[in-house]
């Protein structure tokens, strides 16, 4: 497998050491260059694209090292140089970059069609820059960081070894009762000791937040956070209607499917310890034996939805652009990082050898496969997705590959078990994310709120859910601390009404592949191949569905998986 080559430079120097004195002599010249017609201003919009390309590789590998090593304070000190002495002055220059753009008398000139998306968004970042929000954005960035230093410490000890807590999650697929209960009990002890650490600096990420709402000229950061984003496609209500629709046509069948856990399970009521281990009377699902059996048993699923597809993670794995098994000091959670002048991502998460592991693997093989699509696209910004599409890259492939997993699984039982256990959990994603999304309206729109406030409002919210559909009686302290196990509220604020947009979005994407699967894979990537170049239903659209998420889309999509469920007795 040959070694990834980053594009070479035209515009800046080669080497080009990411420090303020060697960037502010390129980013005046920008700022200073005459542009006499249309040609030199495409020109001028290629450079721009270029440097910044470098600036998020460079921020890329910061975060993406200290991520994976939270404890080396030295790695944790190279990321806040960037996000406290390069990205504080690039802000006000990049504003004055994009007044030069839309006050060029050049800019009608450009293909309105190819440029209609970036110049909305960089039409809406002047609106809404403030020069008095970026001290602020700089102590968010460094404060949003210490999550990852607290979360990345945790550990709990079972049985007289020390695990993190995602490999200790392992021990709540035990068939064994007492195992599952004391594996519970002990990481969610582990939380409540951080508890209160980790409210006060929430507490302080939202005082940060509603002051760049109100600097910005806005009442709320909410309000604030839908402009940023670039909702251009849906509106605050469309959450709320969103999240009743939820309610009434998804809860009702997750309920069903825990009363059927609860009576497989003979028990009189499921405790929140229950929810995991499977119905089966079997052991825990076990795809894979390390982190290196996981990607090569990915590239091999890949390999077979589509051989172009297997060759872009074998290109990941020969130039070491993996880091997955979980260890004492690594972040939480995962992701897709992409790399924007190398043309490839990094994949990081923390595999513990579980079937969910499985899953978060294809999630961001998804994503990677996204990046991969979109490397070659003119302009840096046109790579920069919605998450509603982001995601769309992601959770479809979830279910795509499905038809392969026969690669991590010799037996049929397994596999069948498998596909059983994805289908639910999809299900299960869309009133997770109301419920986290439905949280963050609430935060933002009661900017003075203390810590049992938020606590009171994140059980009322959760209730309405379901709560895990789960006996919580003696764990009130623990029920009301669930939220703080979700990152991205600390770090990604408003990011995860996505995941349920995109999910329909995926069900629907694998409805067509089902029917026709050359057609539906072809359609998946010609969608992603866009990138942010087309409006987000168009995208939507050239993957042959709808962007749509209202109650009889929510319905109709429900009612097929629940077919595809009962396919599988």
């Amino acid at each position: 497998m040959s070694t990834i080559i980053k594009k070479t430079r035209t515009y800046i120097p080669q080497n080009l050491e990411i420090k303020w004195e060697n960037l502010s002599p390129i980013f005046e010249e920008l700022q200073n260059r005459n542009i006499d017609n249309k040609d030199d201003l495409e020109q001028w919009l290629r450079n721009k694209s270029e440097l910044e390309a470098a600036l998020e590789e460079d921020f890329a590998w910061r975060y993406i090292k200290m991520s994976c090593d939270t404890a080396n304070q030295q790695l944790v000190k190279d990321f806040q140089y960037f996000a406290t002495e390069i990205e504080p002055k690039i802000a006000p220059i990049a504003n004055q970059l994009n007044k030069k753009l839309v006050e060029s008398p050049f800019v009608e000139q450009l293909d309105q069609q190819k440029y209609f998306v970036y110049l909305r968004s960089v039409r809406k970042a002047l609106e809404l820059f403030r020069e008095e929000n970026i001290p602020l954005f700089t102590e968010l960035q460094v404060k949003q960081q210490q999550y990852q230093g607290v979360t990345g410490a945790m550990s709990v000890t079972l049985n007289q070894q020390e695990y993190t807590l995602e490999q200790a999650g392992n021990f709540l697929k035990d068939t064994d009762r007492s195992v599952r209960q004391d594996a519970w009990e002990t990481i969610q002890q582990r939380r409540l000791v951080d508890k209160d650490q980790l409210n006060i600096l929430f507490d302080e990420l939202v005082k940060l937040r509603h002051q760049v709402a109100l600097n910005a000229g806005f009442e709320n950061y909410r309000d604030y956070m839908f402009q940023a984003l670039g909702r251009f496609d849906y509106s605050p209500k469309d959450c709320y209607d969103f999240a009743e629709a939820i309610e009434k046509e998804i809860v009702p069948i997750l309920r069903e499917q825990a009363e059927k856990r609860r009576q497989a399970l003979a028990l009189d009521d499921l405790r929140p310890w229950d929810l995991d281990v499977s119905t089966t009377g079997k052991p825990a699902l076990k795809p894979f034996q390390n982190g290196d059996e996981l990607i090569d048993k990915s590239i091999a699923c890949f390999n077979q939805i589509n051989p172009t597809l297997g060759e872009k993670l074998a290109l990941m794995k020969a130039n070491q652009l993996f880091d997955v098994e979980s260890r004492m000091g690594k972040a939480p959670g995962g992701y897709n990082y992409p790399l924007a002048e190398t043309g490839a991502p990094f994949i990081f998460m923390n595999s513990a050898n579980s079937f969910r592991d499985l899953t978060t693997m294809v999630h961001e093989g998804g994503h990677a496969i996204h990046t991969f699509l979109t490397a070659n696209l003119e302009l840096n910004d046109f790579k920069h997705c919605p998450s509603e599409v982001a995601e769309l890259a992601s959770m479809s492939m979830e279910l795509i590959s499905m038809d392969q997993w026969s690669v991590y699984f010799d037996q049929e039982e397994d596999l069948i078990r498998a596909k059983k256990e994805q289908l639910v959990d999809v299900l299960k994603t869309l009133p997770w994310v109301a419920i986290i999304d439905q949280f963050q309206h609430w935060i933002y729109t009661n900017p003075e709120h203390n810590a049992a406030d938020r606590e009171e409002a994140f059980k009322q919210i959760y209730q309405r859910f379901g709560a895990g559909f789960a006996n919580w009686e003696g764990y009130e302290k623990q029920f009301g601390n669930v939220w703080q196990k979700q990152l991205h509220l600390f770090e990604v604020p408003f990011y995860y009404i996505e995941y349920a947009i995109a999910q329909l979005g995926a069900i629907a994407v694998w409805k067509n592949y089902k029917e026709n699967p050359q057609k539906g894979l072809q359609q998946y990537l010609d969608a992603l191949t866009l990138g942010y170049t087309k409006p987000m239903n168009e995208i939507y659209e050239t993957a042959g569905i709808k962007f749509d998420f209202s109650a009889a889309y929510i319905n109709e999509l429900a009612a097929f998986v629940k077919t595809e469920l009962e396919k599988l007795d």
